[in-house]
């Protein structure tokens, strides 16, 4: 059935949103003020639906710069005006931080998305009639999109589509559908294969025929070495990290940049540092140039690029890094007694066991860096009730055309 809505305004996940009395409805690719006609979606909740048509524009409404838009659904939105998206995408971190009851000047929204995303995750399947299918999820299904291209990667991804095309076709089944994880590195692409099952000797002569001819750098199956024709290499300030097969990085190098430069301004002079949930060292290795750092994370392989990394490295002070599961073991005030200046950037649920544990301690400064806005309102409470005063929030748009949004903020005694 065919029904008409007004859509009233753009919901925090990018979704516009309308109402029927006082029930909210959901529906993608849509912006304030228009009226559009939507239907059910099957197998979804009431509350969502699709677009069919937009009946009367927003002003604000642009055309979409992808072909792939509104059937892939790694973008949300292509379809406003940049001006107001930056408004809507800073205006997602002020309210958050009202609804907690958290004081704090939020700065301008900081664009991070420089020359685009060098990293991302490919899925390949096989399709009715046996067509194999490689690209990105759509919007709230498995169903694979494919596609030839994607025009917010980052150059050093030229090539990443052909690759995992190449990749997929040998390997790929009816039964095990492939997830193909493509990083950019100095050395070539990076490329993590999940689904596959074990290798054969002819199948690895096949996949490395395929990493000569794509410029694959290194090719692991669920983290474990296949072939590595060169060492997959990016750098973090002075020091040059080998990346751990699989391992997080920022989504783009301006991002990492960016909140790495924020970091460092808002931890000033201190010369201990401790850097939690450090990953292979984007904050650690930088600090480590004018001050110790102590580093936390819990992933071995990380921990152990960030050390060597750092320990290949001139000029830079001391870096003791330790695997150690934060959310069972936090730190405890006993063991920052000595720190002048923490920094945590945990993944996506936040750190709420280890920001008790600092809203309990004399740290004077802690600098939090988060990618999900609620869950650093949670964390940033207990600092606040602990006896902590935010400053500064400064929102960051590393995930540029999606909801996601990134921030730095500033706590002191």
């Amino acid at each position: 059935m065919v029904e008409r809505l007004l859509i009233d305004h753009v919901g925090h996940r990018g979704d516009g949103i309308g109402f029927v009395g006082s029930q909210a409805i959901y529906v993608p690719y849509t912006l304030s003020g228009e009226t559009v006609e939507v239907a059910a979606v099957e197998g979804h909740h009431p509350d969502r639906r699709r677009l069919l048509a937009v009946e009367t524009p927003s002003p604000e409404r642009i055309a979409p710069f992808c072909p792939h838009f509104g059937a892939c659904g790694g973008c949300a939105i292509q379809h406003w005006q940049p001006d107001r998206y930056r408004a809507w995408k800073r205006t997602i971190v002020v309210e958050t931080l009202v609804q907690a009851k958290l004081d704090g000047e939020v700065a301008p929204l900081a664009d991070a998305h420089g020359a685009g995303r060098r990293r991302i995750t490919l899925h390949a399947r096989m399709g009715t009639h046996e067509v194999l299918r490689v690209g990105f999820a759509a919007m709230g299904s498995h169903d694979v999109i494919p596609i030839d291209r994607c025009p917010i990667l980052d150059p050093g991804l030229d090539g990443a589509l052909e690759a995992a095309w190449a990749l997929a076709e040998p390997l790929i089944s009816v039964q095990k559908p492939l997830d193909i994880q493509v990083t950019a590195s100095q050395g070539g692409l990076d490329v993590d294969i999940r689904g596959s099952g074990p290798l054969q000797s002819r199948m690895i002569s096949t996949l490395s025929g395929i990493a000569a001819r794509h410029r694959i750098a290194r090719l692991t199956r669920h983290g474990e070495l296949v072939l590595m024709r060169n060492a997959p290499t990016i750098m973090m300030g002075t020091a040059k990290v080998t990346l751990p097969p699989g391992s997080f990085l920022q989504a783009t190098a301006a991002g990492e940049e960016m909140l790495a430069s924020l970091v460092a301004e808002r931890v000033g002079r201190a010369r201990l540092i401790a850097d939690l949930f450090c990953g292979v060292g984007p904050f650690a290795l930088r600090l480590a140039q004018r001050a110790r750092v102590l580093a936390f994370d819990s992933d071995a392989g990380a921990v152990a690029a960030l050390q060597s990394a750092a320990a290949a490295t001139s000029g830079l002070k001391p870096v003791k890094a330790e695997a150690r599961d934060l959310f069972r073991r936090p730190l405890v005030p006993a063991e920052l007694r000595d720190v002048d200046a923490v920094v945590f950037d945990p993944p996506r649920q936040g750190a709420q066991a280890q920001a008790e544990r600092l809203a309990a301690s004399k740290v004077p400064v802690i600098v939090a860096v988060s990618c999900n806005v609620a869950t650093f309102a949670r964390d940033a409470r207990i600092l606040v009730d602990g006896g902590y005063r935010i400053e500064t929030v400064v929102p960051v748009d590393q995930f540029r055309h999606t909801p996601h949004v990134e921030l730095v903020a500033r706590f002191s005694r």
